[in-house]
Protein backbone atom coordinates (compact mmCIF):
# COMPACT_ATOMS: atom_id res chain seq x y z
CA UNK A 1 0.00 0.00 0.00
CA UNK A 2 0.66 3.28 -0.25
CA UNK A 3 2.49 5.52 2.52
CA UNK A 4 -0.66 7.67 2.48
CA UNK A 5 -3.04 4.64 3.07
CA UNK A 6 -1.81 4.05 6.66
CA UNK A 7 -1.04 7.55 7.45
CA UNK A 8 -4.70 8.24 6.72
CA UNK A 9 -5.45 5.67 8.36
CA UNK A 10 -3.84 6.18 11.43
CA UNK A 11 -4.80 10.12 11.43
CA UNK A 12 -8.55 9.16 11.42
CA UNK A 13 -8.47 6.36 13.86
CA UNK A 14 -8.79 3.25 11.22
CA UNK A 15 -7.04 0.88 13.10
CA UNK A 16 -8.78 -2.62 13.75
CA UNK A 17 -5.87 -4.27 13.48
CA UNK A 18 -4.46 -3.07 16.13
CA UNK A 19 -5.12 -5.91 18.89
CA UNK A 20 -6.19 -4.75 22.81
CA UNK A 21 -3.92 -7.54 24.04
CA UNK A 22 -0.59 -9.79 23.22
CA UNK A 23 -1.29 -11.88 20.98
CA UNK A 24 -2.22 -15.30 22.25
CA UNK A 25 0.10 -17.46 19.95
CA UNK A 26 2.97 -15.04 20.47
CA UNK A 27 2.45 -16.15 24.60
CA UNK A 28 2.13 -19.94 23.49
CA UNK A 29 4.79 -20.60 20.93
CA UNK A 30 7.50 -17.87 20.95
CA UNK A 31 9.42 -19.85 24.56
CA UNK A 32 9.91 -22.20 21.81
CA UNK A 33 12.06 -20.96 19.51
CA UNK A 34 14.60 -20.83 22.57
CA UNK A 35 16.23 -17.32 22.10
CA UNK A 36 19.13 -15.92 24.92
CA UNK A 37 17.37 -13.40 26.62
CA UNK A 38 19.16 -10.12 24.93
CA UNK A 39 18.75 -11.68 21.76
CA UNK A 40 17.17 -8.54 19.69
CA UNK A 41 14.03 -9.29 18.07
CA UNK A 42 12.89 -7.41 14.81
CA UNK A 43 8.97 -6.86 14.37
CA UNK A 44 8.03 -4.90 10.99
CA UNK A 45 4.99 -2.63 10.62
CA UNK A 46 4.67 -3.33 14.59
CA UNK A 47 2.35 -0.33 14.89
CA UNK A 48 2.08 0.39 18.50
CA UNK A 49 1.27 -3.22 19.36
CA UNK A 50 1.15 -4.58 23.07
CA UNK A 51 3.27 -7.57 21.67
CA UNK A 52 6.51 -5.29 22.11
CA UNK A 53 6.16 -4.43 25.27
CA UNK A 54 5.80 -8.74 26.28
CA UNK A 55 9.00 -9.54 23.99
CA UNK A 56 10.55 -6.27 26.33
CA UNK A 57 9.15 -7.98 29.03
CA UNK A 58 10.53 -11.61 28.21
CA UNK A 59 14.25 -10.06 28.69
CA UNK A 60 14.38 -9.27 24.85
CA UNK A 61 15.72 -5.79 22.68
CA UNK A 62 13.12 -4.88 21.02
CA UNK A 63 13.18 -3.61 17.18
CA UNK A 64 10.19 -2.11 15.60
CA UNK A 65 9.65 -0.71 12.22
CA UNK A 66 6.59 1.88 11.76
CA UNK A 67 6.08 3.92 8.87
CA UNK A 68 3.45 6.16 11.17
CA UNK A 69 4.71 8.53 13.56
CA UNK A 70 1.53 8.96 15.05
CA UNK A 71 1.38 5.11 15.69
CA UNK A 72 5.11 5.44 17.41
CA UNK A 73 3.72 8.45 19.74
CA UNK A 74 0.88 6.64 20.59
CA UNK A 75 2.95 3.90 21.94
CA UNK A 76 5.15 5.85 24.16
CA UNK A 77 2.49 8.21 25.66
CA UNK A 78 0.62 4.82 26.11
CA UNK A 79 2.31 3.12 28.27
CA UNK A 80 3.88 6.29 30.00
CA UNK A 81 7.48 6.35 28.49
CA UNK A 82 10.09 8.68 27.89
CA UNK A 83 11.50 8.28 24.80
CA UNK A 84 15.20 9.49 23.52
CA UNK A 85 14.80 10.29 19.91
CA UNK A 86 17.88 10.33 17.18
CA UNK A 87 17.67 10.19 13.41
CA UNK A 88 19.70 7.70 11.94
CA UNK A 89 19.72 7.35 8.19
CA UNK A 90 16.19 7.46 6.60
CA UNK A 91 14.56 6.68 10.22
CA UNK A 92 13.55 8.57 13.16
CA UNK A 93 14.77 6.16 15.88
CA UNK A 94 12.54 6.17 19.37
CA UNK A 95 14.67 4.34 22.06
CA UNK A 96 13.37 3.22 25.73
CA UNK A 97 15.24 0.65 27.94
CA UNK A 98 14.77 -2.35 25.82
CA UNK A 99 12.50 -0.62 23.17
CA UNK A 100 13.33 0.90 19.84
CA UNK A 101 10.53 1.53 17.11
CA UNK A 102 12.09 3.15 14.06
CA UNK A 103 9.80 4.96 12.29
CA UNK A 104 10.27 4.75 8.58
CA UNK A 105 9.75 2.96 5.55
CA UNK A 106 10.59 -0.90 5.92
CA UNK A 107 12.07 -0.73 2.85
CA UNK A 108 14.29 1.54 3.53
CA UNK A 109 16.66 -0.90 6.13
CA UNK A 110 20.09 -2.16 5.51
CA UNK A 111 21.69 -5.26 6.88
CA UNK A 112 23.69 -2.93 9.19
CA UNK A 113 20.31 -1.76 10.78
CA UNK A 114 18.97 -5.35 11.56
CA UNK A 115 21.58 -7.82 11.00
CA UNK A 116 22.07 -9.10 14.79
CA UNK A 117 18.34 -9.63 14.90
CA UNK A 118 18.13 -13.76 15.56
CA UNK A 119 14.66 -12.84 16.22
CA UNK A 120 11.44 -12.33 14.28
CA UNK A 121 8.02 -11.76 15.13
CA UNK A 122 5.53 -11.11 12.29
CA UNK A 123 1.83 -10.85 13.16
CA UNK A 124 0.19 -7.95 11.08
CA UNK A 125 3.02 -7.15 8.46
CA UNK A 126 2.67 -9.91 5.81
CA UNK A 127 -1.34 -9.56 5.85
CA UNK A 128 -0.95 -6.11 5.16
CA UNK A 129 0.94 -5.65 1.80
CA UNK A 130 -0.62 -6.47 -1.78
CA UNK A 131 1.21 -9.23 -2.91
CA UNK A 132 4.16 -7.47 -5.39
CA UNK A 133 5.38 -5.91 -1.88
CA UNK A 134 4.91 -9.39 -0.05
CA UNK A 135 7.68 -10.92 -2.65
CA UNK A 136 9.41 -7.98 -1.62
CA UNK A 137 9.29 -7.66 1.78
CA UNK A 138 10.13 -11.42 2.32
CA UNK A 139 13.21 -11.34 -0.09
CA UNK A 140 14.41 -8.40 2.41
CA UNK A 141 13.75 -10.32 5.57
CA UNK A 142 15.91 -13.38 3.79
CA UNK A 143 18.37 -10.92 2.63
CA UNK A 144 18.91 -8.88 5.42
CA UNK A 145 18.81 -10.80 8.76
CA UNK A 146 21.37 -12.91 9.89
CA UNK A 147 21.76 -16.77 8.93
CA UNK A 148 20.98 -18.17 12.50
CA UNK A 149 17.77 -15.98 12.49
CA UNK A 150 14.30 -17.70 13.76
CA UNK A 151 10.50 -16.50 14.31
CA UNK A 152 6.76 -16.26 14.05
CA UNK A 153 5.10 -15.68 11.30
CA UNK A 154 1.32 -15.37 11.30
CA UNK A 155 -1.08 -15.40 8.27
CA UNK A 156 -4.54 -15.29 6.81
CA UNK A 157 -6.11 -17.31 4.57
CA UNK A 158 -9.49 -16.51 2.51
CA UNK A 159 -10.92 -16.16 -0.20
CA UNK A 160 -9.40 -13.03 -1.44
CA UNK A 161 -12.10 -12.46 -4.07
CA UNK A 162 -14.94 -11.83 -1.89
CA UNK A 163 -13.01 -9.07 0.06
CA UNK A 164 -10.27 -6.71 -0.52
CA UNK A 165 -7.55 -6.45 1.84
CA UNK A 166 -6.02 -5.15 3.68
CA UNK A 167 -6.04 -7.80 5.67
CA UNK A 168 -4.63 -9.83 2.39
CA UNK A 169 -5.54 -13.44 2.21
CA UNK A 170 -1.63 -15.09 2.48
CA UNK A 171 -2.21 -18.68 1.11
CA UNK A 172 0.40 -21.17 2.54
CA UNK A 173 2.09 -21.94 -1.09
CA UNK A 174 3.16 -17.84 -1.49
CA UNK A 175 4.66 -18.49 2.17
CA UNK A 176 6.46 -21.41 1.56
CA UNK A 177 7.74 -19.77 -2.21
CA UNK A 178 8.60 -16.52 0.06
CA UNK A 179 10.43 -17.97 2.63
CA UNK A 180 12.37 -20.66 0.08
CA UNK A 181 15.33 -21.02 1.98
CA UNK A 182 13.81 -20.74 5.42
CA UNK A 183 12.95 -24.15 7.73
CA UNK A 184 9.31 -23.49 7.91
CA UNK A 185 6.98 -25.63 10.20
CA UNK A 186 3.04 -24.86 10.18
CA UNK A 187 2.30 -24.90 14.27
CA UNK A 188 -1.39 -23.95 14.01
CA UNK A 189 -4.15 -23.01 11.74
CA UNK A 190 -7.42 -21.85 13.70
CA UNK A 191 -10.71 -21.14 12.26
CA UNK A 192 -11.90 -17.50 13.28
CA UNK A 193 -14.32 -16.72 10.82
CA UNK A 194 -16.77 -16.52 13.78
CA UNK A 195 -14.78 -14.26 15.38
CA UNK A 196 -15.28 -11.93 12.33
CA UNK A 197 -18.22 -10.19 11.26
CA UNK A 198 -16.72 -8.24 8.78
CA UNK A 199 -15.68 -11.72 6.42
CA UNK A 200 -19.02 -13.44 7.20
CA UNK A 201 -21.12 -10.46 6.09
CA UNK A 202 -18.99 -10.27 2.92
CA UNK A 203 -19.79 -13.60 2.10
CA UNK A 204 -16.68 -15.10 3.70
CA UNK A 205 -17.37 -18.94 5.11
CA UNK A 206 -13.73 -19.86 5.81
CA UNK A 207 -11.02 -17.86 7.66
CA UNK A 208 -7.95 -19.48 8.91
CA UNK A 209 -4.98 -18.30 10.86
CA UNK A 210 -2.11 -19.69 10.05
CA UNK A 211 1.09 -19.72 12.58
CA UNK A 212 4.18 -21.06 11.39
CA UNK A 213 7.92 -21.00 13.06
CA UNK A 214 10.46 -20.25 10.59
CA UNK A 215 14.73 -20.54 11.16
CA UNK A 216 17.39 -21.48 9.21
Amino acid sequence: MEPAFWHKRWADNQIGFHQGQVNSYLEAHWPSLGLEPGSRVLVPLCGKSLDLVWLAGQGYRVLGVELSRRAVEDFFREHGLEAEVQQRGDFEVWRSGDVELWCGDFFALRAQDIGDCVGLYDRAALIALPAQMRAMYMQALTALLPAHCQGLVVTLDYDQSLLPGPPFSVGDPEVRQGFAGWQLHELEAVEVIQQSPKFVQAGVSSLLERVYRLGR
